[in-house]
């Protein structure tokens, strides 16, 4: 990353989470440069799995585990590891948007979060390819590549831009501007910093959108409520407070 942070407005959780995607990012560049090369096995009719994955969780789960809150862990490719803090988590996808990673397409992320008494307090996304970070912190702000940011302030639907995936592109178009770019975490980032000026998307997991939801509101925006869905079949829907409410409406059956 070779980023300056000030240390005394990042919590040391925050701390220990940039550092963890800092190692980690070093294996997703090496191996994104090989990407012919890698092992790949298939999870599911649309999902693929790396070496990659697998090694870059590994090391964010050690790294994390370095905090002394003996929190607890929910992973993509590990799933749920329970220490001592059971009901407290870190969430991590270690590589979002694995797809686009084995076909050479420089847009995946690392994306962490803290869940704390079931409500999400740190959130971390970073683009190691583009060495972009964007993190929150309740109650703290939002920041890019540490400098604070805002949503979009657009108020016309037909000057938006939203991100979604196959289903809600197929669902909505052509009643909104839509792009689907296979990696959910960059999304909500993107909504965070004004990039894009909303998202939505069905059955989703937590790991791809717990970091985007507080990244989006500590930036202004505005996220449903997640609490009342499972953790891997989450509707999430996120925008700018100016179009978050019409944006529903263009959503009735979504």
């Amino acid at each position: 990353m070779s980023k300056k942070y000030n240390m005394n407005s990042i919590s040391p959780n925050l701390n220990l989470m940039i550092k963890a995607c800092e190692k980690a990012s070093k294996i997703i560049i090496r191996d994104f440069g090989e990407v012919e090369n890698l092992q790949v096995s298939k999870k599911g009719p649309k999902d693929f799995v790396t070496k990659t994955d697998k090694r870059v969780d590994k090391i964010l789960i050690e790294e994390l585990e370095k905090s002394k809150r003996n929190y607890s862990f929910l992973t993509e490719e590990t799933g749920k590891i329970i220490n001592k803090n059971k009901d407290d988590f870190w969430i991590i996808d270690p590589i979002d948007g694995t797809t686009n990673f084995l076909h050479g397409i420089p847009h995946f992320a690392i994306s962490i979060a803290l869940q704390v008494e079931n409500e999400i307090l740190i959130g971390l996304i970073f683009d190691p390819i583009k060495n972009e970070i964007f993190y929150a912190e309740k109650n703290n702000g939002s920041f890019y590549n540490n400098n604070r940011m805002r949503v979009s302030k657009k108020t016309n639907l037909d000057e938006c831009l939203f991100g979604t995936n196959n289903d809600g592109i197929k669902a909505t178009y052509p009643r909104l501007n839509l792009r689907n770019s296979g990696c959910a975490a960059l999304d909500l980032a993107y909504v965070g910093c004004g990039r894009l000026d909303g998202f939505f998307h069905k059955n989703i997991n937590l790991w791809d959108v717990a970091a985007g939801k507080i990244i989006v509101e500590e930036a202004g925006g505005k996220v449903n409520d997640l609490s009342n869905f499972k953790f891997n079949r989450i509707d999430i829907k996120a925008a700018n407070s100016n179009i978050y409410e019409k944006m529903l409406k263009k959503l009735p059956n979504f």
